[in-house]
C-alpha cells in the first residue's frame, strides 16, 4: 500500500484542528526519515542474529527528530498527525519491527503531554522530546500481585517523592532517558504515573527478556529503589489521556502491518534470487513458475489488507484528539469508543492475516529459507508474540458485545494474579 495516502478525518472540526497545528505532508515527513528506516532495515538481521538490543539504531531516530514527530511545528516537532505517525511506525516496523514496540512508551507518554492543558508545565516536556530526550515504559507487574493492584508505590522522603518497586514488560526503558510508571501513592492510595529520570542510581535496567520472538525490545525488568521523582512529574492517573489503551493497540497493529511488508519484501528478494527449481515445478526459474507467483501476490495481498486495516484504525484516536482540544464532550466520547473498537476490530484480523503471511512465506521457498542465517522465521516468531499482547479472543467478545448490545468497551484493563479456581 501506499504510505503517502492516508488522511485526516473527514469532519469540520477534524480539518480546523489540523491546520491548526500544520502538520507537514506525510511525504515530507517520511522522505525525511526513510534514510534512516533503511540504515536500521540494512543492520535488522545482524541485530537478530547476535540478539544486540538497537542501541545504535535508537540514537539515529533521536539525532533525526523522530521522538518529536507528534510535537506541534511551533514548538520544533513534526506536527504530525495520529495517522501519518502510524504510517511512519509501519514503515519503521518493515525496517526492524522491534524498534517501533521499544518507541511504545514514548510515544504514548507524547500523547499524553499532548493532551495535557497548554502551558509552561506542557511545554517543558515538548521541548524535552525536541532535545532528543526518550520515554520508556514500566507499567506491568509479576509475581503475586492481584489483579487490580500495583505494588510499586511512590512516597516522600526527606522532602520528596521516591519510587520503589519493581516492573516487568519495561519496553524501549533501557534506552530512554525517562520511564512512564505507573504506581500508587503510599499516603492515600491513589494510582499515579510518575515520570522518572533514569539517570540515577535508584533506577536498574535489566535486559531479562526472554520471548522467542521481539528480542530486542529491551522489555526486561526494571527496578526502583528511593528513585526521585520532582513534584511536577507526579499525574494523577484519572487525568490520562482517554484513548490511551487504543493508542497502545494501534502499536501492535502498526508492527503488525510492518511485519507484513517484510514478509512480502524477503519473499520478493528470495524468489527473484533463487536458483534452485524443482523437477515437478512449472519453469525453468523459480520467478516464472506460476505457482510460486500465485502464493507471493495472496502474500502480498495479506500485507496490503493488513496495512491498510491498520491505517484505518488510526482515524478515531485522531478525532478523540481533535474533539478533546475542542472541548467537545459528546464527539470526545463517541471518538474515544470508536479508536477501542476499531483498533480491536483490526488486531481481530490483521494478526491471522500476518500470521498467515509468515508461514506462507515458507511456501515460496525451499527447505534452505529454514536456514537460521536468514532469520526468515523472525517473522512469524515477531507476528505471534506482538499478536499475544492483550489477548485478541478477548477483543473479539468485546467487538461482539458492543455489535450486539451496545455495551461500551472497557477503556482501562490490567493483569494480575486471580483468587484461583474452587475446589
Amino acid at each position: 500500500m501506499s504510505t503517502e495516502t492516508i488522511l485526516a478525518p473527514h469532519t469540520k472540526s477534524a480539518t480546523t484542528a489540523t491546520a491548526a497545528w500544520t502538520p507537514y505532508e506525510h511525504s515530507a515527513l517520511a522522505q525525511k526519515f526513510r534514510p534512516v528506516f533503511q540504515r536500521i532495515a540494512d543492520t535488522a538481521l545482524a541485530r537478530e542474529r547476535n540478539r544486540q538490543l538497537p542501541f545504535e539504531p535508537i540514537t539515529w531516530l533521536k539525532e533525526a527528530g523522530f521522538g518529536a514527530v507528534r510535537v506541534p511545528v511551533e514548538h520544533g516537532g513534526g506536527g504530525a498527525s495520529i495517522p501519518q505517525l502510524f504510517q511512519l511506525l509501519i514503515e519503521l516496523a518493515e525496517a526492524d519491527s522491534n524498534v517501533p514496540q521499544a518507541l511504545r512508551g514514548h510515544f504514548a507518554f507524547v500523547e499524553d503531554r499532548l493532551n495535557a492543558p497548554p502551558g509552561a508545565a506542557r511545554d517543558v516536556w515538548l521541548h524535552r522530546f525536541v532535545k532528543g530526550e526518550l520515554v520508556g515504559n514500566a507499567w506491568s507487574e509479576v509475581g503475586a500481585v492481584a489483579i487490580g493492584d500495583v505494588g510499586t508505590r511512590i512516597s516522600q522522603k526527606d522532602g520528596r517523592w521516591v519510587a520503589n518497586g519493581r516492573k516487568f514488560y519495561s519496553t524501549g526503558s533501557i534506552f530512554a532517558d525517562w520511564v512512564d510508571l505507573y504506581a500508587r501513592r503510599a499516603d492515600n492510595d491513589a494510582d499515579v504515573t510518575a515520570a522518572v529520570s533514569t539517570h540515577q542510581p535508584g533506577v536498574v535496567q535489566h535486559d531479562d527478556w526472554d520471548g522467542f520472538g521481539q528480542r530486542t525490545t529491551g522489555s526486561g525488568t526494571s527496578v526502583y529503589e528511593n528513585a526521585h521523582i520532582d513534584d511536577e512529574n507526579v499525574f494523577p492517573f484519572e487525568t490520562r489521556f482517554k484513548y490511551q489503551t487504543a493508542f497502545y493497540q494501534l502499536f501492535h497493529l502498526a508492527t503488525l502491518a510492518g511485519i507484513g511488508r517484510a514478509i512480502e519484501r524477503d519473499v520478493g528478494h528470495e524468489v527473484r534470487n533463487r536458483q534452485r527449481i524443482y523437477s515437478n515445478g512449472n519453469a525453468q526459474h523459480v520467478s516464472q513458475d506460476a505457482q510460486i507467483l500465485q502464493v507471493a501476490g495472496e502474500i502480498s495481498a495479506l500485507a496490503y489488507t493488513a496495512e491498510a486495516t491498520a491505517l484505518r484504525a488510526t482515524l478515531p484516536a485522531q478525532r478523540a484528539y481533535e474533539a478533546r482540544l475542542h472541548g467537545d464532550e459528546a464527539a470526545e466520547r463517541q471518538a474515544n469508543i470508536d479508536a477501542e473498537i476499531e483498533s480491536a476490530q483490526g488486531q481481530i484480523v490483521v494478526s491471522e492475516l500476518v500470521l498467515r503471511a509468515g508461514s506462507d512465506l515458507f511456501n515460496a521457498l525451499g527447505a534452505s529459507a529454514a536456514s537460521t542465517s536468514k532469520s526468515l522465521d523472525r517473522h512469524w516468531r515477531n507476528a505471534r508474540t506482538v499478536s499475544s499482547h492483550n489477548p485478541v479472543v478477548y477483543k473479539a467478545r468485546i467487538v461482539g458485545d458492543w455489535s450486539v448490545n451496545g455495551t461500551e468497551p472497557p477503556y482501562v484493563w490490567q493483569i494480575g494474579g486471580g483468587p484461583g479456581r474452587k475446589s
